[in-house]
């Protein structure tokens, strides 16, 4: 699940701290998820991003989840109506190259032109994306695609309706001027664009804080 969004300035350092000692903790105890992380803009936007991994697509509309979901906490119900502008994909993934979590994350999201999605997604699998990983300051690329509608619930309805993302890019690495000189070049919005992807956004992102199942649980 990817999520991408502002928040209030007059509430960013409350959110930090909510989202690290009450939120991230609550959403990686239910069963199915294996890792979240919140990063932050260096470059682009929106601010935020936050990536919850998970075991299957169907984690995100279990009962459980969807539990949480419906009965926010007080903290929780406080924080929602401070959130700008949020885009949350449940995807698959779609491509997954290289392994580990870099400190840095190149981001685009996209909509694939319907004449063009075969041959975009052929130049990103076959030829772009494997080649990325072995790169000094890259550790992994990963092409997601949005594959399920997130359910209404009470938690949704305190920030007001969420958008859908349709696809994303995201290469994660450990070098800044690595991944900032890709997003400038060989996966610029405009060459996403040219090679049939619409309505192309990005930016890059330091990771700011993550947590694991196992640590939750620890």
């Amino acid at each position: 699940m990817l999520l991408s969004f502002d928040v209030a300035a007059e509430a960013m350092t409350e959110h930090d701290d909510w989202h690290t000692h009450e939120h991230l903790p609550e959403r990686l105890s239910v069963p199915g998820f294996l890792r979240g992380s919140r990063w932050v803009a260096m470059r682009g936007t929106p601010r935020y991003l936050v990536l919850y991994e998970v075991v299957a697509l169907a984690t995100l509309t279990s009962a459980a989840y969807l539990e949480r979901l419906d009965h926010p906490t007080a903290w929780t119900s406080k924080m929602m109506p401070s959130y700008r502008g949020m885009t949350r994909g449940l995807c698959v993934v779609e491509a997954t190259f290289g392994a580990g979590l870099g400190n840095v994350a190149y981001v685009a999201r996209f909509k694939p032109d319907a004449a063009a999605a075969a041959s975009l997604r052929h130049w990103l699998v076959e030829e772009m994306l494997p080649a990325l990983p072995p790169r000094p300051g890259i550790v992994g690329a990963h092409l997601l695609r949005g594959a399920a509608n997130a359910p209404m619930t009470n938690e949704q309805r305190l920030r007001g309706s969420d958008a859908a993302i349709d696809a994303a890019l995201l290469v994660i690495g450990y070098d800044a001027t690595v991944l900032d000189e890709l997003s400038r070049s060989a996966l610029a919005t405009h060459e996403l664009e040219r090679r049939g992807a619409t309505d192309a956004t990005a930016g890059l992102y330091r990771i700011d804080c993550a947590l694991s199942h196992e640590e939750v649980g620890a």
